[in-house]
């Protein structure tokens, strides 16, 4: 209760200080403040979209955050009228001056949306304009009379040039853009000219561009039906007028460096040519111009490509003259880091090496070491009170597939990338020492006129080794036998995992979807039956003296996001994971593990503290890993808006939680359970605050529990109506949006 009353408080006095401000504070005698513009339509079609058509209005009122609190103008309002102090100065620049309401820019914007209106197919639409005055505020209302919108009746086609006739084909209907029966719409009209144009361009024709195509439409009178005819024009120039458009080929193709200092190319020819779409002989084609562009564009050695072209003189012919900048191939890098884990504080460091171009081809090699070092309190009994790791990470990219079997044409065109990397990882704990060599082999390609990009972990292997558990922890935790923590042994035993994996990602702005799939011990098991590998103590086969993990996994996310307006917009976000041990395997290796709570999932929780199911952790030192699942659910609702300069802020709405599969006696109430899993969803809610540097976001959320499945008390299982700071309260910080 004594927490709530702070909160009301603090509302309040929050509300009292910005309502003390007035928004008119500098709106001159005789003028208005545009308060808010809005949008009618007196016809309700799917096609008029009012949120969208206010891009069209010139003059909008003062933005709002969340849409409802002008704090901008607020903060504006706030200064003094003496621009010599700083502070006055410093307010006025954070914040937004008031929107005077302009005549002038209204009948514009009038004209405007009745423009887009009848662009649109609305041929005889027209906007009024309605205002309503309060005080010194003015809310202006476009009304929008769309009319009937007009169709195609009939679609023809005057191409006026015999040869580019014959190549569109137009006696084939199945290749028109524009058909009867379709709106009359001037985006569409514009479709058709853009497609004929990139047909033709990327056939030869040099030259054309949709200046050579014209409409003209002709309406029946008492219907909304035009007869359309698409005319395409002979070529003409202030030189030359009205003959055919000519076909252009492609010459010599010439490679250049544009470097002033350095005039070799350090790439070898095979590597250019096989980056180079346009050829000798062959027509000239836009498209293949693109590929060229993209291809040399996507090599870490190139830091730019000009493509130009010289005509020759008497025939359709084009020489064509790459010129190469290269970057410099090696670069080193020192990067410090705090780090806090779980309010240990402690430093890293890591120094990197990379050769952009290590056998002039573009092969990406990347040398890695890292330090880190930690200061554990609250530890007793142990020897040591610190955490030090170092790992030496290599990896080194082909910018191309690097496989047999491909044809060379799908090669060539792939946006590819093929994968090597090593890594050796060194932890000193108090209480183990642990060791981690992986090798992995992988695929990562696009195609670039797509939004989907795929992955294939053709090779993943890790060893992972204890070579030393302290005294006191191995008596505490794992000398029982009896299973009474069968988790937090099977984590701390040598393990061997030989994984397969598939990825895909699609994202074209508005909808993301990433999704992945992953096996591992299903070979080594095949041949562990087949060849009779030994069995160690507790009946699990091993490979090389070490048991092997055997496991599927697979996730899934999906984000939507909704533009409410040009500061506004709202995300809705799904995630899904499920992975499952058998076989060779009771338990998934703790890297496999699903945990929740955090900056990217249920933000009223801190990182690893939530779940799995309803269970409740009663040992801080080993709850890291009890509190991890089989399946994990996340969903979230964030609204997101501007605020001022940099700044964003965010009201978000959290649920998920995870569980176990198999029922593990030492996470008790854990497994999922498809009658009552709802019942375990944990919800919290919070705002954030977001500072955009265009390269990268910094992110701070604040989240209060709302639901709570692991409780004891009502108080605890609905932190909603009882909230205790204490208790509920998370704090993040984060680079990057949580989803």
């Amino acid at each position: 209760m004594r927490e709530r009353i702070i909160f009301l408080a603090l509302g309040a006095l929050f509300l009292v200080l910005f309502a003390a401000c007035s928004e008119t504070k500098y709106v001159a005698e005789g003028e208005l403040l545009l308060d808010k513009v809005k949008i009618k339509s007196d016809v309700k079609e799917r096609a008029i979209n009012t949120t969208e058509l206010k891009s069209y209005v010139r003059q909008r009122g003062n933005s709002r955050w969340f849409s409802l609190i002008k704090v901008p103008l607020f903060t504006y309002s706030l200064s003094g009228r003496d621009t010599t102090r700083w502070m006055n100065r410093t307010l006025r620049s954070i914040g937004e001056p008031p929107q005077i309401y302009d005549s002038l820019q209204t009948m514009q914007s009038m004209i405007r949306l009745r423009d887009n209106l009848q662009n649109m197919g609305y041929l005889h639409a027209s906007v009024d304009v309605g205002q309503k005055v309060k005080g010194k505020k003015v809310t202006t209302i476009y009304y929008l009379h769309p009319g009937k919108r007009y169709k195609i009746r009939h679609m023809n086609y005057d191409i006026q040039d015999t040869a580019i006739a014959e190549l569109l084909n137009i006696a084939d209907t199945t290749s028109w853009g524009l058909y009867s029966g379709m709106i009359f719409d001037a985006d569409n009209l514009d479709g058709e000219r853009k497609r004929i144009v990139n047909e033709l361009t990327q056939n030869g024709y040099y030259r054309f561009n949709k200046d050579f195509i014209s409409f003209k439409a002709d309406s029946i009178a008492g219907t909304q039906m035009i007869d359309l005819t698409l005319i395409l024009h002979r070529f003409r120039n202030n030189q030359v007028k009205d003959v055919p458009h000519e076909r252009y080929t492609i010459g010599s193709i010439n490679y250049g460096s544009s470097n002033l200092e350095d005039s070799t190319i350090h790439l070898r020819p095979k590597v250019l040519r096989n980056n180079t779409f346009l050829e000798e002989g062959e027509y000239y084609s836009s498209r293949e111009l693109q590929e060229t562009y993209n291809h040399f564009g996507r090599l870490g050695a190139v830091r730019y490509t000009n493509i130009s072209f010289t005509e020759h003189a008497l025939e359709p012919v084009l020489d064509c003259n790459i010129a190469i900048s290269t970057n410099k191939p090696s670069t080193i890098s020192f990067q410090p880091e705090g780090t806090n884990t779980a309010g240990d504080l402690g430093a890293a460091a890591s120094l990197t090496y990379q050769n952009r171009n290590l056998f002039r081809g573009s092969e990406l090699l990347t040398i890695e070491l890292r330090g880190a070092y930690e200061a554990i309190e609250g530890l007793e009994g142990y020897a040591q009170q610190n955490f030090v790791e170092y790992s030496l990470e290599t990896k080194l990219n082909f910018p191309r597939f690097i496989a047999p079997f491909l044809a060379r044409s799908f090669r060539r065109r792939t946006n590819a990338t093929s994968e090597v990397s090593l890594l050796y990882d060194l932890q000193n704990r108090p209480e183990f020492r642990r060791r981690v060599f992986s090798v992995a082999w992988r695929y990562k390609w696009n195609d670039h006129r797509h939004h989907d990009r795929y992955q294939i972990d053709l090779l993943d292997l890790n060893y992972i080794s204890m070579p030393w558990i302290s005294e006191t922890f191995y008596n505490e935790y794992l000398l029982d036998t009896s299973s009474r923590n069968a988790i937090l042994r099977y984590n701390y035993e040598n393990l061997f995992i030989m994984k397969f994996g598939v990825g895909y990602t699609y994202n074209n702005g508005r909808i993301a979807i990433k999704a992945k799939a992953e096996t591992a011990g299903n070979l080594l098991n095949a041949a562990a039956h087949t060849l009779r590998f030994h069995r160690n103590s507790e009946g699990r086969y091993t490979f090389m003296d070490l048991a092997f993990a055997q496991y599927a996994k697979a996730d899934v996310d999906f984000t939507r996001n909704i533009r409410l307006d040009y500061n506004n917009e709202l995300v809705f976000h799904f995630g899904l994971g499920i992975a499952y041990p058998y076989g060779n395997s009771t338990i998934l290796p703790f890297e496999k593990r699903y945990f929740s709570g955090g900056a990217n999932s249920v933000r009223g929780w801190s990182v690893r503290s939530l779940g799995p199911g309803k269970f409740v952790g009663t040992d801080g030192r080993i709850d890291f890993i009890n509190q991890t699942g089989d399946m994990k659910v996340d969903m979230n609702v964030e609204y997101r808006a501007k605020l001022f300069w940099k700044f964003g802020g965010a009201l978000f709405v959290d649920a998920g939680n995870i569980w176990t599969l198999r029922d593990y006696p030492e996470q008790s109430g854990g497994q999922f359970k498809f009658s009552n899993f709802w019942k375990q969803l944990a919800v919290s809610y919070g705002l954030g605050l977001r500072l955009n540097f265009d390269y990268f976001i910094v992110r701070f959320d604040m989240g209060m529990k709302a639901v709570n499945p692991a409780y004891e008390t009502r108080k605890e299982h609905l932190p909603l109506l009882y909230p205790k700071l204490s208790r509920d309260f998370a704090f993040h910080f984060a680079v990057g949006l949580p989803f």
